[in-house]
């Protein structure tokens, strides 16, 4: 189930960048709890989501039984949205999904990928200023390394399998290293990373 604060990050991308058209969602499930769902998608004419399962059809779309790893059901260009939440970590070769979405997105279109992810949290700065305390800094310091040298992820859900966690930098130079107008957004605990950008 998708959580409400992810929900609405891809509402807000969706609406700010005014996404629509012919829209792909990869991951796509028959129910509300879809991207294909977001208001600001209501009138694409046009909504087709994959997944491993299927096919479905539900609502205002369909979602074919497609592996992303290859689109070639797809021409090049096709698509004037692509998105996706929570389905690059359960892919043994998300780059391969990565390399497709990019090619059957038109030029001027809009990718937006969501990720469970790790990053800097804010009670590292706590560690710093532990650290400045003469005496307990350096007892404290030495105790609280480990917990400080490590940082919180999303615990394992094994559908089909879950094999990776994202940085915020390796969404702004791997999955969007080409694109243009990027944003990457880190939120939540443990975190959730959302990245958007435009296809050159």
């Amino acid at each position: 189930m998708m959580h409400p604060r992810v929900f609405q990050e891809f509402e807000r991308i969706c609406s700010e960048r005014k996404a629509g058209g012919t829209v792909l969602e990869i991951g796509a499930v028959p129910s509300e709890d879809t991207l294909l769902c977001l208001e600001s998608l209501k009138n694409a004419p046009k909504k087709i989501g994959i997944n491993l399962d299927g096919p479905y059809i539900y609502r205002d779309f369909e979602i074919l039984k497609v592996n992303a790893n290859d689109m070639s059901c797809f021409a090049d260009s096709l698509f004037d949205t692509v998105v996706t939440n929570a389905t690059l970590e359960h892919d043994g070769f998300f780059w391969k999904t990565l390399s497709e979405m990019k090619r059957v997105t038109r030029s001027g279109g809009l990718i937006a990928i969501g990720v469970p992810g790790f990053t800097k949290l804010k009670i590292e700065k706590s560690h710093r200023l532990i650290e400045k305390i003469p005496l307990l800094g350096r007892l404290l310091s030495r105790h609280l390394d480990p917990l400080f040298a490590s940082t919180l992820v999303l615990q394992i859900h094994n559908y089909p399998g879950d094999y990776y966690r994202f940085s915020p930098q390796a969404m702004r130079e791997v999955f969007f290293s080409d694109m243009k107008e990027v944003e990457v957004r880190s939120f939540m605990i443990p975190p959730r990373i959302i990245g958007c950008g435009i296809k050159v």
